[in-house]
């Protein structure tokens, strides 16, 4: 019976539970009664419940003893030492462990080597735990025990990937995979799947990590399982991918179970977890007070490798909060040579923070040294942490006074920033994934600067605004689980609707509202971005031919200063603009103005309000930059994305074009027309203004494809736009400003997402959306979007119509008449809503709503 039921804890713990329950209740001998203690007991700590399953192990050992079997005695004093361990008495778990190792021979010495191991490997003890694997390996296979062979080798991979060596225990997974798998242990073969995500993530695949971790999970809730190590591989991928925000949420919810629980060890781990999010999050206190709790858990405990990278976190916290001085710099070297001499994973991140806190001071020495150890990993570890490398060598040259060096290392950086975004299929993994970047980016611009060289800050705009746009989303169009999951959330939000209109309850729905988006996105994240390859380089020569009489402004913040560099034929030029704070400012204001107009009854005087607005928007927006007749080029940063440019009089009457950046522009440009030059026209419901737009415009095209009247299903309307060479879309818009991606235009059967349209094989090359704020995108680092243009762009589209702020209905349908009409006579975007816009005269609406438009791309 002790095979049976110990291996089925481990295995199916609901069953052994039962099993053991129904033992117990036959008055069996003592033998059986220790077994079946023993099995509770396991169970009980793996889901968190150490404390009960100490006082199960302690009633399994008192029957082992009068049971007569040295061997069960052992073997329970092996699974109570860890246990010890696990509820963080970790002086006395090793004690009873080294007890049971000294009075075990042959297969259980191998079992027991195996669990002494597994609690040296949560005290840091590598090097030891190693030691006991390889023997506890070698007794197991030897004595043809492969279920705990397999364990062994499970914990052999997890020392290995805690080394940041986890491709050295890849075989042992896989070997441990196929004997869990053949033996049926269930739960086991979960944490195998369970680990390889660490091995993915060490590889620098986070897709294939995320993939591996929903796998997990899947397969853990089918058994009944919690498991807080899932929590945080969780978090650290999330912190991989740029999503510190949901790594901080994952990390404090598996907090508040592990302390309902009292699993002790866990909780220290996860509060470390938690600590680290928060500093990536921006949240210097929490992260502090968390890190702090985990610190002081980890000393009582005795896991001084823990401890060590606990207080490393405090000191980036402190750092992160604005604290300088002599004690934070002796606090951050001591850990950064503790973390050196321990081969923590943190480092190169302790070095260089040291460096930073030292080069802050004057301490030139001391920052170099630190800074060179920091720059080794350059060419180390996982692709994602090349970058930090790279910010670590760059800094140093810099306090050296090697500008070239300097600017080298950047630019090596950035590629290698560049290269993790084009690992990620998911363009909201792909926007978020640029902490390093954008700080390489940014020394590389005060160079630029304080030179005075236009044409460098052009360049080094150009080389990181438009890589998050440069590789099309590797979302898969025919992933019928994805269809049916985005079927569902239209269904969920279409009937939200429907009870908020008529007051009944929302709570259920809300509820299944957030499940559905937490599918979709852990789905999209998971598509796998392009192969390596050569990145494209930001070629000038290239720009100033391919702008022809175009005239370019490109925007650039630096430090909190705006500076615009200007191509006007092939002279480019930098004007200081002014602070970026002015500028949110003024544009808050302008499109509150535009708002108002829209939607209520205009005030005496509101086109001389528009024009005042115009000319105090220009004033923060261009300050000194002039531009001349003929079409214009507009590439802002992304906190001034949505901004009616229209609205500054230099810019009123010129064929204006917004674009992400200048290479996305150029790129358009290339981009072939399709042969059959199909036009989709699609009305959304809601108002009788929707339905004559559609209408009025389909009258001047031949043939065109008119989804309105209830026609307009976003099936229908996918399979419209799909290859289409123009689309236009009168519907209601939403902007989702927690998930830029969740934005949404409103069906008949439900929204269409910006998820969806990433589903196209191919965008329509040109389209229209007379919609609410359709042109707004979320900023998620200092030049990254998510919105309609992040999931457009790299489809195919070329050239898009959009709104910063909600329209008027009724005055957009002359406006997008007129619009279509230049169109087709063959004016650009820019040119064709310059021409539409100049028939609202004097009406003050009429001309809010053609001022509120952009036209974007090309």
């Amino acid at each position: 019976m002790d095979e049976p039921l110990l291996a089925l804890a481990v295995s199916r713990p609901a069953d052994a539970i039962a099993k053991a329950v129904a033992l117990l209740s036959q008055k069996p001998d003592a033998g059986t009664r220790s077994i079946a203690h023993q099995a509770r007991a396991i169970v009980l700590r793996d889901s968190g419940r150490v404390d009960e399953a100490i006082a199960e192990l302690r009633a399994a050992l008192r029957a082992a003893k009068r049971s007569g079997s040295p061997g069960r005695a052992v073997d329970v004093q092996a699974t109570l030492g860890l246990t010890l361990g696990l509820a963080g008495r970790t002086s006395l778990g090793l004690a009873t462990l080294d007890t049971a190792v000294a009075g075990s021979t042959g297969v259980l010495a191998g079992r027991v080597l195996m669990r002494r191991a597994s609690l040296l490997r949560l005290l840091g003890k590598y090097d030891e735990a190693l030691t006991d694997l390889r023997r506890a390996i070698g007794l197991l296979r030897r004595g043809g025990d492969r279920i705990w062979e397999a364990r062994s080798r499970t914990h052999r991979f997890l020392v290995y990937a805690a080394l940041g060596q986890a491709a050295r225990g890849d075989r042992d997974l896989a070997t441990a995979e196929r004997l869990l798998t053949s033996a049926g242990q269930e739960m086991e073969s979960a944490m195998v799947v369970h680990n390889r995500a660490d091995l993915a993530l060490q590889g620098g695949d986070v897709p294939r990590a995320l993939g591996f971790l929903d796998e997990a999970a899947e397969r853990y809730a089918a058994i009944g399982v919690v498991r807080p190590n899932l929590a945080i591989d969780r978090c650290a991928v999330l912190l991989a991918a740029g999503l510190p925000a949901e790594a901080v949420a994952v990390a404090d919810a598996a907090v508040r179970r592990a302390r309902s629980t009292g699993e002790a060890t866990k909780l220290a781990e996860l509060l470390l977890s938690a600590a680290r999010a928060a500093v990536a999050a921006g949240q210097p206190r929490d992260a502090a007070e968390r890190a702090a709790s985990a610190r002081d858990l980890f000393r009582r405990q005795g896991r001084r490798w823990w401890q060590a990278r606990a207080a490393f976190v405090v000191v980036q916290s402190r750092y992160a909060a604005g604290e300088r001085g002599g004690r934070l710099l002796s606090q951050a070297t001591r850990l950064a040579h503790e973390l050196d001499a321990v081969r923590a994973e943190e480092a190169p991140a302790a070095h260089l923070l040291a460096g930073r806190v030292a080069a802050e001071l004057g301490r030139a020495a001391d920052a170099d040294a630190h800074l060179a150890r920091a720059a080794r990993f350059r060419h180390r570890g996982p692709t994602f942490g090349h970058a930090a490398g790279w910010l670590a060598h760059a800094i140093r040259a810099q306090s050296h006074g090697a500008t070239a060096a300097t600017l080298v290392a950047c630019r090596r950086g950035l590629d290698a920033a560049a290269e993790h975004q084009r690992t990620l299929g998911a363009p909201e993994l792909r926007a978020h994934a640029a902490a390093y970047g954008t700080e390489l980016v940014a020394i590389a611009l005060r160079h630029a600067v304080r030179r005075g060289d236009a044409r460098m800050l052009l360049g080094w705009t150009e080389r990181w605004r438009a890589s998050a746009l440069a590789v099309p989303p590797a979302l898969p169009p025919d992933d019928p689980e994805l269809t049916a999951e985005l079927g569902a959330l239209r269904d969920v939000v279409r009937r939200l609707d429907g009870a908020h209109a008529e007051g009944a309850p929302t709570a259920r729905l809300e509820q299944d509202r957030g499940r559905l988006e937490a599918a979709i996105r852990s789905r999209t994240r998971r598509a796998a971005g392009a192969s390596a390859g050569q990145l494209s380089r930001f070629d000038l020569a290239a720009l100033l031919d391919g702008l022809g009489d175009h005239q370019l402004v490109e925007i650039t913040a630096v430090d909190g200063v705006l500076y615009a560099t200007t191509v006007v034929g092939k002279r480019v030029r930098m004007h200081r603009i002014g602070a970026v704070a002015d500028a949110v400012r003024e544009v808050d204001f302008a499109r509150f103005t535009l708002r108002r107009l829209a939607h209520g009854r205009p005030p005496l005087g509101a086109l001389d309000m528009l024009d005042r607005t115009g000319v105090a928007l220009q004033r923060a927006l261009l300050g000194p930059v002039t531009v001349g007749d003929g079409p214009v080029v507009v590439v802002p940063p992304a906190q001034l994305h949505a901004v009616p440019w229209a609205l500054l009089p230099a810019l009123r009457r010129a064929p204006l074009t917004v674009a992400p950046s200048a290479a996305t522009w150029l790129r358009a440009g290339a981009v072939p027309a399709p042969r059959r030059r199909r036009v989709a026209l699609v009305g959304g419901p809601g108002l009788a203004a929707t339905s004559v737009e559609v209408k009025q415009v389909a009258a001047g095209y031949p043939d065109p494809v008119v989804l309105s009247d209830g026609a307009a299903t976003a099936a229908a309307t996918l399979a419209a736009l799909d290859g289409a060479w123009t689309a236009h879309i009168a519907a209601h818009g939403t902007f989702h400003r927690e998930n830029p991606l969740f934005s949404a235009l409103a069906l008949d059967d439900g929204p269409l997402m910006v998820y969806d349209l990433g589903r196209l094989r191919r965008a329509p090359v040109r389209l229209v959306l007379s919609s609410c704020e359709s042109g707004v995108a979320g900023p998620v680092a200092a030049d990254e979007l998510l919105g309609m243009v992040s999931a457009l762009v790299p489809l195919g589209t070329t050239s898009l119509l959009a709104s910063v702020v909600p329209v008027n209905d009724t005055a957009t349908t002359p406006l997008m008449v007129g619009f279509h009409e230049r169109l087709r006579a063959g004016d650009s975007f820019g040119a064709a809503l310059l021409a539409a816009r100049g028939e609202a005269a004097d009406d003050p609406v009429a001309t809010a709503t053609a001022l509120s438009f952009l036209a974007l791309g090309r």
